[in-house]
């Protein structure tokens, strides 16, 4: 069974970046479409961008198009989330899983917080 492990969360200013990376481990991913999704404080966890397996075809939630872009290094087995210009809104704890989401795929996530 595949484990994945997101990590580059952090406390960032409005307008600023972080790059999320989530690394897979017990199997390879290079063949599966991946997802990332967030959950905010008090709310469900939601859908925030997608990438197909070859990296060529990518999806991303309208409150995030534009400033979100995620990649993926199949020979790394790892799949990334470059945010650029943070809202306090982007504020939750980030999760990649494939996409559609498998649920014996959640991992602990990484907290994302971005002060106004």
């Amino acid at each position: 069974q595949v484990q994945l492990v997101e990590s580059g969360g952090g406390l960032v200013q409005a307008g600023g970046s972080l790059r999320l990376s989530c690394a897979a481990s017990g199997g390879s991913i290079s063949g599966q479409a991946m997802g990332w999704f967030r959950q905010a404080p008090g709310k469900e966890r939601e859908y925030v961008a997608s990438i197909n397996w070859t990296g060529s075809i990518r999806n991303y939630a309208a409150a995030v198009k534009g400033r979100f872009t995620a990649s993926r290094d199949n020979d790394k087995n790892t799949v990334y989330l470059q945010m650029n210009s943070l809202k306090p809104e982007d504020t939750a704890v980030y999760y990649c899983n494939t996409a559609p989401p498998s649920e014996d795929n959640w991992g602990q996530g990484t907290q994302v917080t971005v002060s106004s």
